[in-house]
């Protein structure tokens, strides 16, 4: 567990390793604040993070991060609206979390290792990944490749902790086509199995309870998801960027495939401008487009399934379903701008909004209500020395 008590103590032990050394070579670190929030006494969410990044040799580049969410509001728990059961919960918690990486430079070849451990009241994880990059074509050609592990125990309420382990490989290329161009893709392949469902989603049904034999009412239960134990996804991202001499600007395109055994199939596209004023102002406009169907197994309700009693502990075995919005068929939108402002060589401030909404589509979406729309306000302050 990190905490806020634990905080100082960490950087207390990290800084006096690298600080004789460190000081005669560069230093950034930056503080940021962000919130998102939802409104309509939905979900909000006050992010606090600091970050650093130490230069330990010509070579070695230490970097860390320390984390700190607070989550209040609402979220939809997967009942239809206008019934009995709550269409939604509320939910507080507090997200503590430390990430640390090292990393050594030798020639054309870069590595990197990073850990990283977060804790939530009902949620703990601890990960470890390995990246490499190498230079080819005298710098103008890199290739990346790189390999994730989390380990996450799950609180489910009222029930034992569950387990849920996660992989991911990428592999990646950037190319310069030119002085002003930019191009780069990438590969990531995904596995996760163990407690893949949302410990605080349900799926209700109609049924009839039995008072005497020839006599019953009509009332509606509500049930855990079961989604599967496991779940492979692919992953292709591709990005491009061109600086425009004559406006001073560069033009950010990027685009993204996404596909599981879920059945979930996604496209993501991205555009931005970075419009330079002058010499200490950066002005950056953005657009966001997200689509996806649906999961195999997502459902209104289970009134559409024949199957008998669910189970009070679901273990990914079939029958799959789930009412959560985020399995359904959707799509969204997000716009927004930020600003970065130069104060001097050594300080810089940054700002951003984002609007975010989003929306079903088709039969297979859950109720409007269940989906968001939220603005995002974010501010950052790096030092560099």
């Amino acid at each position: 567990m990190i905490s806020n008590y634990h905080r100082p103590i960490i950087l207390t032990c990290l800084l006096p390793w690298v600080s004789s050394r460190a000081n005669e070579l560069g230093q950034e670190y930056d503080y940021g604040f962000q919130i998102y929030d939802e409104g309509s006494e939905r979900i909000r969410v006050e992010a606090n993070y600091f970050r650093g990044k130490i230069d330990l040799s010509d070579e070695s580049t230490f970097k860390f991060q320390l984390l700190n969410d607070a989550i209040t509001g609402s979220s939809p728990t997967g009942a239809l609206p206008g019934g009995n059961q709550p269409f939604t919960s509320d939910l507080e918690d507090v997200r503590t979390g430390i990430l640390a990486a090292l990393g050594h430079s030798l020639g054309d070849q870069r590595l990197e290792l990073e850990l990283s451990k977060s804790e939530e009241s009902d949620y703990f994880s601890s990960g470890i990944s390995i990246n490499y990059e190498k230079d080819y074509n005298l710098g103008n050609t890199t290739l990346a490749f790189g390999f994730n592990y989390l380990d996450d125990v799950v609180k489910v309420p009222f029930l034992d902790d569950e387990k849920k382990d996660s992989y991911d490989i990428f592999a990646g290329v950037t190319q310069l086509l030119g002085k002003n161009t930019v191009v780069s893709a990438d590969l990531t392949l995904g596995y996760a199995e163990g407690y893949l469902n949302d410990p605080y989603k349900v799926v209700q049904r109609n049924e009839d309870f039995v008072i005497a034999p020839g006599i019953s009412v009509p009332i509606v239960n509500i049930y855990r998801e079961n989604r599967p134990d496991s779940r492979t996804r692919q992953v292709l991202h591709q990005e491009t960027k061109h600086y425009f001499e004559s406006l001073k600007g560069t033009l950010k395109a990027a685009f993204r495939l996404s596909n599981d055994d879920y059945g979930i199939f996604s496209q993501t596209a991205e555009v931005e401008w970075r419009q330079e004023v002058n010499d200490k102002l950066l002005i950056s406009p953005f657009y966001r487009f997200y689509n996806q169907n649906s999961a195999d197994f997502f459902v209104k309700s289970l009134n559409q399934l024949n199957i008998d009693t669910p189970a009070y502990e679901p273990n990914g075995s079939s029958p799959n379903y789930s009412a959560d919005y985020r399995l359904s068929s959707l799509r969204s939108t997000s716009i927004g701008l930020k600003i970065n402002y130069k104060v001097n060589e050594n300080l810089s401030v940054s700002g951003a909004y984002e609007h975010y909404a989003m929306e079903g589509v088709g039969t297979d979406s859950a109720p409007s209500q269940a989906y968001p729309t939220a603005n995002t306000f974010s501010i950052t302050a790096q030092i560099k020395f």
